[in-house]
């Protein structure tokens, strides 16, 4: 039988991705100033009214839930299985596809090895989705690691791609347990890379976690100033930040990581996923939860999903995926497309 906090864990990271992602997403792009003109708190769904919607960063996680619920042994065959995946969603239309995620998937298209189709990009495409990677192999760190760099090899070839990846994935591992040695945790992650821009990230996310400083103030002090970019050494430090900083609280999390503005639709969904690891879905707003609209990728879906994968879990036997009406997606796709241009030509408008 599943162990009650390894399926909380599993629920909360599927969960807490699609809350940061949606709540994120119609700020994705704004500066904080801006962010503060257009939106008044208290922080809530805005996409459409009071409802939101998953962006690519969820999708991505629900396509590796899928193809580990296929593939849990090896990190070889789990690559080509969700390479495949990624070609169909692809065809989809998805809206918001970053570029170095685009053009590995078009590598794939004309036959590229998914271990050769990566892209050399820093982008967070590997980080986004790899925090459910490291709740699933929380206790297996060689796992873990092989099936992190499988997932990154697919569409990012920078090491800098991976060290980021594996930064999230090693502390969802730490969230997942339930621990309370951070030092220990910020040693590994300081062990991740010897380079010299990793180790001054990591010098100085320790100094502010023992200075208590916040969220935007530790942004700031690593280059983040008009927002948070879509560079995955600014990214993922400052999602790791603020769930350390709050790793009880998921509301205060999501709120003050988003507020830094920028690709908040990202940083909330890495945040998300981290703080909603250690919490759980009971400890996710409710209203956060059942405010997002989504089909046939449901918020109820990824309940199942998380379930199945707890059960698959316990003796790493092959399950196979949720079913689910995929053919609907690409009209929901469109639909989206639709929204989410309706709220590109608000911003042509003040407040400025």
């Amino acid at each position: 039988m599943t162990s009650h906090r390894t399926q909380e864990a599993l629920t909360g990271v599927l969960i807490g991705t699609a809350v940061g992602d949606a709540l994120g997403l119609p700020m994705e792009g704004l500066s904080a100033r801006r962010q503060r003109r257009f939106f008044s708190p208290p922080a809530r769904h805005r996409l459409i009214s009071h409802f939101g919607m998953i962006s690519d960063d969820t999708e991505h996680t629900f396509m590796l839930a899928q193809t580990l619920l296929e593939e849990p042994i090896d990190p070889i065959a789990f690559q080509r299985r969700f390479a495949r995946r990624l070609r169909w969603w692809l065809l989809c239309l998805p809206a918001g596809v970053g570029f170095a995620t685009l053009r590995a998937v078009m590598k794939l298209w004309v036959g590229v090895s998914p271990a050769r189709s990566g892209v050399f990009s820093a982008g967070n495409g590997p980080a986004m989705r790899s925090a459910l990677l490291g709740v699933y192999f929380m206790n297996d760190s060689e796992h873990r690691r092989d099936f992190v760099r499988a997932s990154t090899q697919i569409t990012h070839s920078d090491p800098k791609a991976e060290i980021t990846a594996l930064a999230v994935a090693e502390t969802a591992a730490w969230m997942a347990v339930a621990r309370h040695d951070t030092e220990v945790l910020l040693g590994s992650l300081e062990h991740l890379s010897e380079g010299d821009e990793w180790q001054a990230l990591m010098k100085k996310l320790t100094i502010a976690l023992a200075e208590n400083q916040s969220v935007a103030a530790f942004a700031q002090n690593i280059g983040a100033i008009q927002g948070v970019s879509g560079y995955a050494f600014q990214t993922v430090p400052v999602a790791i930040y603020a769930a350390l900083k709050h790793q009880d609280n998921f509301l205060t999390a999501v709120e003050e990581v988003i507020a830094c503005g920028g690709d908040t639709d990202t940083v909330g969904a890495i945040t998300g996923a981290l703080v909603g690891t250690r919490v759980g879905v009971h400890g996710i707003p409710e209203s956060w939860r059942n405010n997002i609209i989504e089909w046939p990728r449901s918020i109820s879906l990824l309940q199942n999903i998380a379930e199945k994968l707890g059960k698959q879990s316990e003796d790493c036997v092959s399950l196979g995926p949720v079913r689910y009406f995929w053919p609907a997606i690409l009209l929901r796709n469109i639909v989206f497309l639709v929204i989410v241009m309706g709220h590109g030509f608000r911003r042509i408008l003040p407040p400025y």
